[in-house]
């Protein structure tokens, strides 16, 4: 059913932080394409600001080519650990790769009206950034404190925007959206256990490997390698030991927990005309190698509520 087949102007999505669940933006803004709803306002907090100026840029479907081809080695090769800058990796390998796609475009520019929301590191403020350089604005979105450094810009120290508003549902609103669609990523984060298990790698037994030819069997003790150094580096900064949680377990759920519970009340009091919820509670903190999940979930929540969307939508 083709409910509207230009970006409308009215329709606004709110698109939630999440760290690597944010892939599922990119399944719910195609699925929301597949039923002709093209919404013309973006407002992103966090990896949503990632997702939404692809998406505003009209570099969605590389986006996705993109996720989709990321590795675990991919992941480690962006990670520039740096302790003297205010966080645990600098970030300028990954905005310069980024910078491929999203540099030198000004958001006023945009064929999509954009937003995204940071943080103050030093008031506390919500910042809408509006205006600028699109990859600068995201950088600064994204900034999640403890992993990222802070952000300098327009003589501020920005850090991610899900510290204030984890899902900017008034910000939708107030770039003029009638209809606001919004995505929680947070939805049942705050109680989920450390200890998943990564049931995708699991190892190969030795008996198959055996009667592989030569090539594939070295191909398949490379790729258990790498799931191994996969599994250690996330068991000792992310806290997959049943155990004792890791530095950066302790961190993303003191995050989860706080954004949940900010999400909460600021939905109470601006909800969102509707809601999706893609269930991706299992997805760690840095697991973006798992873009196919997650983007099927997403396109999943859409499905989920299209009754709703559908009759939202119509009485346009």
């Amino acid at each position: 059913m083709i409910i509207h087949s230009e970006d409308n102007p009215k329709i606004g999505v709110a698109l939630g932080s999440g760290s690597a669940r944010g892939w599922a933006h990119i399944g719910v803004l195609q699925a929301l394409a597949d039923m002709g709803v093209r919404p013309g306002i973006v407002a992103g907090s966090s990896i949503g600001a990632l997702v939404g100026a692809a998406y505003a840029s009209k570099q969605l479907d590389e986006m996705e080519d993109w996720v989709s081809s990321l590795s675990w080695k991919d992941i480690l090769g962006f990670m520039d650990f740096s302790l003297l800058e205010g966080g645990v990796l600098g970030g300028e390998k990954i905005i310069n790769f980024l910078g491929q796609c999203l540099g030198g475009i000004d958001i006023e520019s945009l064929p999509v009206s954009f937003a995204a929301v940071a943080t103050d590191l030093n008031s506390g403020r919500e910042v809408w950034l509006r205006k600028g350089d699109l990859l600068e604005n995201v950088h600064a979105s994204i900034a999640l404190p403890g992993l990222f450094a802070p952000v300098r810009l327009a003589e501020q120290w920005l850090v991610d925007g899900g510290l204030v508003d984890p899902v900017p549902v008034s910000l939708c609103r107030a770039m003029g959206a009638e209809i606001v669609i919004a995505v929680n990523l947070n939805g049942g984060i705050a109680t989920r256990h450390a200890n998943h298990s990564h049931s995708s790698h699991e190892k190969k037994p030795a008996a198959m490997i055996k009667d592989m030819a030569p090539w594939a069997r070295i191909s398949s003790q490379i790729s258990t390698s790498l799931n191994e150094q996969k599994d250690f580096v996330l068991k000792k900064l992310l806290g997959e030991s049943r155990d004792t949680p890791g530095v950066f377990d302790v961190m993303s759920s003191a995050i989860n927990i706080m954004q949940d519970r900010i999400t909460r009340s600021r939905m109470a009091g601006d909800p969102p005309d509707a809601l999706l919820t893609p269930r991706l509670a299992e997805i760690g903190l840095l697991e973006f190698d798992q873009a196919a999940v997650t983007i099927a979930e997403g396109r999943a929540s859409v499905e989920r509520m299209r009754p709703q969307l559908e009759h939202i939508l119509t009485e346009l």
